[in-house]
Parts: structure tokens; C-alpha cells; sequence
């Protein structure tokens, strides 16, 4: 791992070994949701109950991929789609924080549509010393990323897919020249993640994308113009 001040790298390596101790009991679940014939991209009331109290975080080396991105951009404000325990948002938030950026000025505008998960997540944020660089907005991403001030260096999306486009939909008008956008899964999930490669592919949008050999895939997409 990267190594970051004790304080953050010691809660880092707390979030993501309980985030590895719970991928037996995810991998069953799914296992036994293709048994029964489901489409594993459907995320229904059962899905939702189970994944309540599921980290779900990042992976590592795609995390520190991340921070070096953002670090490399400079980037001063951050969207990410899908915060969760907020795992990802504290590498992104010490990327802002590394570049020099004041709080309030640089900002991760973080979403979270489950109460419980935003909750665990500003407790996370207070304790790694970040919270003053996350927006954390709770709800629906299709209102809380409605209204977001341009320009927009960097976005990570680490959700479920059907929530994909309408996120780059809100956010990609917000995008600078040069920002970069990552998608996760994107090898696992090709036939999901259709509608986000047709936007993607349409010019107007002024978008280039390439997955990287990451485990499942990771889509590195650049804003040209």
C-alpha cells in the first residue's frame, strides 16, 4: 500500500482487510444467484438487503491507481459515483489534499444512496482527518449530481451499472478538457456497461476510452474536447 501519514494508512488497511474478508460471502451469493438462472447485473430488493452491510471497497491496486491519476492531474474537484463505506473517497480526498488544495476549495463530490453506508462512510472521513474535503450527498445520484460546479478534473464510478449513465450523463458536461474518467468492471461487466460505451462513443461527447488489464477490467476514459 501507498504509505500515507499512519493515521489514514492504519484505517485504510482496516477498511480494505474487512472489505477481503467478506469476498467468500459475496462470491456464494453470486454463485448461487447463477444457479438459479438470475441475471447477476440486476440488482433487486434481495441484492440490496444482502449488500446493506458489504464494503464492497476498490481494490487496492486500483485505488493507488486512482490517487496517482488524480495526482498526476492536479485534480482539484472529484466526482465519484458509488461511495459506499467511503473507502476509494479517502485516497481521492488525500490526492486533493496532496496537491496542495485547500478544503472546501478542492472537494470530492462523493454519492451514496443507502443511509447506513453514508453514515459508516462520515465516520470514516472524520477519522482518517479528510472529512473537510468530502461532499458527501446521500440519495438518488440522478438529483444528487444534478448540480455540480464545473470543471470537474476526475471521476471514479464504482456502482452498480445501471446507475453508470445517468451518472457520466450529469457529470460529463462538467468534465474539463483532459479530465479522466474511471469505471470499474468494465471486463466483467461488458454487456452492462452497453449504454455507457455508446455515450462514450458518441462524438459530440468528446470522449476516449481504453480498459487497462486490471482484475475485471478498468476503464480509463480522457476528456479531448
Amino acid at each position: 500500500m501507498l504509505a500515507f501519514e499512519p493515521k489514514l494508512g492504519a484505517l485504510l488497511e482496516e477498511l480494505h482487510t474487512r472489505s477481503r474478508s467478506q469476498d467468500g460471502l459475496l462470491a456464494d451469493y453470486y454463485r448461487k444467484r447463477a444457479k438459479r438462472g438470475v441475471d447477476l447485473s440486476v440488482f433487486d430488493a434481495d441484492t440490496e438487503r444482502f449488500m446493506s452491510d458489504k464494503l464492497v471497497a476498490l481494490d487496492v491496486d486500483k485505488a493507488e491507481f486512482c490517487y496517482h491519476v488524480c495526482r498526476a492531474l492536479g485534480a482539484k474537484r472529484i466526482v465519484e459515483a458509488g461511495t459506499s463505506f467511503g473507502v476509494s473517497t479517502l485516497y481521492l480526498a488525500a490526492a486533493v489534499r496532496d496537491n496542495g488544495h485547500a478544503p472546501g476549495d478542492g472537494l470530492v463530490i462523493g454519492t451514496e444512496h443507502e443511509p447506513d453506508k453514508a453514515l459508516a462512510a462520515r465516520s470514516h472521513f472524520e477519522r482518517a482527518g479528510l472529512a473537510p474535503y468530502i461532499d458527501l450527498r446521500e440519495g438518488d445520484l440522478r438529483e444528487t449530481l444534478a448540480h455540480i460546479d464545473a470543471p470537474i478534473d476526475f471521476m471514479l464510478m464504482d456502482i452498480w451499472t445501471p446507475m453508470v449513465l445517468p451518472a457520466i450523463e450529469r457529470v460529463a458536461p462538467c468534465l474539463r478538457r483532459g479530465a479522466v474518467v474511471i469505471a470499474d468492471n468494465t471486463t466483467t461487466f461488458r454487456d452492462a456497461y452497453d449504454e455507457y460505451f455508446h455515450f462514450i462513443a458518441n462524438p459530440a461527447n468528446g470522449l476516449r476510452t481504453q480498459t487497462l488489464p486490471f482484475d475485471g477490467g478498468l476503464e480509463f476514459t480522457v476528456k479531448e474536447g
